[in-house]
């Protein structure tokens, strides 16, 4: 019998062992092709470190990510980096750069060594730049922008990659809330699916399609907004005592927080029926 491996970015099984000690416990990821999916979890849960394995950063130590079915070591570096684009929560340079010149880096794998920038690198600097809204901008320094601009600018250089997948640690880190809103709102408009690491549950509530729980390295639950974020799960994972309402308009939900739980007290997420963990039922 023949399996047709899934499409896009995928991470079966993956853990990854670091100093000794386990930082991802076999995880299993399959986000739908042009979604926006949100892993959530308290800070040492894996997020970071799943998103590092799907980017290719970080090997697994255990289980394998494949790109339309092939493993990342199959596809190359090179490939792989004109496919997925990845944005880190603070990125910095002493270099005097403008934006579009930060813009264009996003082009650099898909040039030669050495090459000037083509016709289409250009099309593609000033198409993310137009995305972003950050056309009047092209000329000014990166380093008189403010935070928020910044992780736009980057947005656009993951953008200038022309990528399929885009993968972003915590960007709204250290963002006033209209700029956390407006991050979001490009993000979740943009035609490429989307794994992003997230603290707050009201914005990944607000804006993801999907959202992916872990715990101490272990997927605990997953699938939409609305059937995964509860007060149980949220007792249980973070504990936290929370009231949880739903939006009229969506039927998305709302968290409220009232105080922390009492150790060794909480309830219990269920896993979603395209993410596994460790301990979790494999979906059927």
């Amino acid at each position: 019998m023949t399996t047709t491996a899934p499409p896009g970015l995928t991470a079966d099984r993956v853990s990854r062992t670091a100093g000794g000690r386990l930082i991802l416990d076999g995880v299993s990821i399959t986000p739908p092709p042009g979604a926006t999916v949100g892993l959530l979890g308290p800070n040492g849960s894996g997020k970071s470190t799943l998103l590092r394995l799907l980017s290719g950063v970080l090997a697994p130590t255990s289980g394998v990510v494949t790109l339309d079915g092939r493993t990342l070591g199959e596809v190359g570096r090179r490939a792989v980096a004109r496919r997925v684009a990845v944005v880190e929560q603070q990125t910095d340079t002493q270099v005097e750069l403008s934006v579009r010149e930060v813009v264009r880096l996003g082009r650099v794998p898909h040039r030669r060594a050495w090459s000037a920038p083509s016709a289409e690198d250009d099309a593609a600097v000033r198409t993310a730049l137009d995305r972003t809204a950050l056309t009047d901008r092209a000329d000014q320094s990166w380093h008189t922008l403010s935070g928020g601009e910044r992780q736009r600018v980057q947005i656009a250089r993951a953008l200038a990659q022309d990528p399929r997948e885009l993968l972003l640690d915590e960007p709204t880190n250290h963002l006033d809330i209209q700029h956390q809103l407006e991050l979001l709102n490009l993000v979740a408009t943009l035609p490429v699916t989307t794994v992003i690491a997230l603290h707050d549950l009201n914005l990944a509530a607000m804006y993801c399609d999907e959202v992916v729980v872990l715990r101490q390295g272990r997927a605990v639950a997953g699938g939409v907004p609305a059937d995964v974020i509860t007060e149980d799960l949220i007792a249980d994972v973070y504990g936290v005592r929370a009231a949880v309402t739903r939006d009229d308009g969506g039927g998305r939900p709302h968290v409220r927080f009232l105080g922390t739980v009492p150790r060794g007290r909480g309830g219990s997420g269920q896993p979603g029926a395209w993410v596994t963990g460790a301990g979790a039922p494999e979906p059927g």
